[in-house]
């Protein structure tokens, strides 16, 4: 076993990953920018890395940067987390140029997994479903059109190089293909430097359910189940759990779902944790998504179900240690349900609300799980995703799961910035989401459910008034000084 591991992210992930060091004998290194000199994950750590700037193509981005960092402080491996470099094939091979183990599957199996449209032609000589579409990226505007009007409108047009929603854009007709395609392959070009985009058919309201897998480098491949993702804002999942309640219902599903996912893995020589993704129809047909060739942010529901560490198991495949759980060995118990605790305000259009923590009360209590990469006093800045925590927890029910996660979210507290807790307590309130009958087109319709009523024409006019009547009323001017944070911030919330 590694006797020190170098953490290359940040946030609540890298304070994951230094507990799961520490439980397993091992010496930590975080890494850090300008903006995370202070981070819960540098304080935790036994050792800490300064990187540069805060932006993250300055820092957490740099693989020159974390090789000197990990060669300087003498570790033997390097776990990336989730993002950043995670899913980087050069950045991995690099690691191994050093001399290091990168903690993840292979590069060659991150460059094809990669790619959505290589993916996809392993997933198919695989056997495996996936959603009809073209099998390379556009070149030919022609031959786009041709294949949308076989496939049918509506089709979605996707980056073959990245995720996130980022290249990705719904086209209902022929007349608006041309111009979707330049559209997503210009985003796609600023988000992954790679504007290759392919076409599929949409799939209409379908459920977002991944495939566990887990593998060693001796050929040993299972699958911990699955875990729905499908409610999601802009393409982003926002609340995971484990099991779906649609394999509670179905469970031959499960089977079939766990097979197709093993023989894709097994396609790409997989070895270490991963993530098949799956879209599912009305009628429970699945079709390959993509595979996460990393730890997925949703790994706890997995682990509180099943009792399975996966980032313990990903730190003994990376040792050569062979994989001693078998297929059969794996148990599903119960169900839990995970909430992404960001600072955003979800009643404008989720627009990130960085600043000062100045109280925290984290939830705790029998089912409970937190994994916060934060603390009272804590900033949280502008330059990174606004991910604070993410909050589980495990019931022995899925109706049991919901009220503890709606205990959990009433007893967190969190002051000085916004955040989307009220949002998720108004969900596990919502008798869609407590049936079961949820889909990706879940939130827009749960928005449509929750809108408030128009203001009567009264209380418009007695709005007015008021406004009138504060403005011939000057105030004396404040004595507190102006923070120049709260200007900008305000003036972004203007926009």
């Amino acid at each position: 076993m590694f006797r020190k591991v170098l953490i290359a992210n940040r946030g609540e992930i890298a304070v994951r990953i230094v507990r799961g060091l520490r439980e397993a004998g091992i010496a930590s290194v975080a890494v850090y920018s300008d903006a995370d000199r202070a981070s819960l994950a540098v304080q935790t750590a036994d050792e800490a890395a300064y990187l540069g700037p805060s932006p993250a193509s300055e820092s957490y981005l740099r693989a020159d940067k974390i090789i000197d960092a990990a060669r300087q402080h003498g570790v033997e491996a390097i776990h990336p987390g989730y993002g950043f470099l995670s899913e980087n094939a050069e950045f991995a091979e690099a690691c191994e140029a050093a001399g290091m183990v990168f903690i993840g599957p292979p590069a060659a199996a991150i460059r094809q997994m990669g790619s959505k449209t290589a993916a996809r032609k392993l997933a198919i000589s695989a056997g495996a479903p996936v959603v009809p579409g073209t099998e390379s990226a556009i070149v030919d505007i022609p031959d786009a059109k041709a294949t949308a009007r076989r496939l049918g409108y509506p089709v979605l047009l996707k980056a073959s190089a990245g995720g996130g929603g980022k290249g990705m854009r719904r086209v209902d007709g022929e007349a608006d293909l041309e111009a979707a395609i330049r559209d997503a392959s210009s985003e796609a070009l600023r988000a992954f430097q790679n504007g290759e985009v392919y076409l599929e058919k949409l799939v209409l309201e379908p459920r977002h359910i991944e495939i566990q897998v887990l593998g060693d480098r001796h050929g040993h491949l299972i699958h911990l189940g699955e875990r729905e993702c499908s409610i999601q804002r802009r393409h982003q999942k926002v609340i995971e759990e484990c099991p779906s309640p649609l394999m509670t219902e179905y469970p031959e599903l499960r089977r079939r779902m766990g097979e197709a996912a093993l023989r894709i893995a097994r396609a790409a020589n997989y070895y270490n944790a991963g993530t098949i993704e799956f879209l599912v129809d009305r009628d429970r047909n699945f079709y390959f998504l993509e595979m996460n060739t990393r730890l997925q942010v949703e790994h706890p529901v997995t682990e509180l179900v099943t009792g399975i560490d996966l980032v313990q198991w990903q730190l003994r495949i990376a040792a050569g240690e062979p994989l001693t759980v078998h297929q059969e060995d794996v148990r599903w118990s119960g169900s839990a349900i995970e909430c992404r605790i960001y600072a955003e305000d979800p009643d404008h259009q989720f627009l990130p609300s960085p600043g000062q923590i100045t109280r925290l009360k984290e939830p705790a209590g029998p089912g409970v799980r937190l994994d916060s990469g934060v603390y009272q006093g804590w900033t949280v800045p502008l330059e990174y995703d606004p991910l604070l925590a993410k909050l589980a927890a495990w019931g022995p029910s899925r109706d049991a799961a919901i009220a503890r996660m709606r205990s959990a979210l009433l007893e967190y507290g969190i002051a000085g910035i916004r955040t989307n807790r009220g949002f998720f307590i108004e969900i596990m309130d919502d008798a869609a989401f407590r049936s079961g009958s949820l889909s990706t087109a879940f939130l827009d319709e749960f928005f449509e459910r929750r809108r408030l009523p128009e203001p009567a024409l009264e209380a418009e006019a007695v709005a007015a008034l008021a406004a009138v009547l504060a403005r011939q009323q000057s105030p004396a001017p404040s004595t507190v000084p102006n923070s120049q944070w709260l200007q900008t911030g305000r003036e972004s919330l203007l926009r």
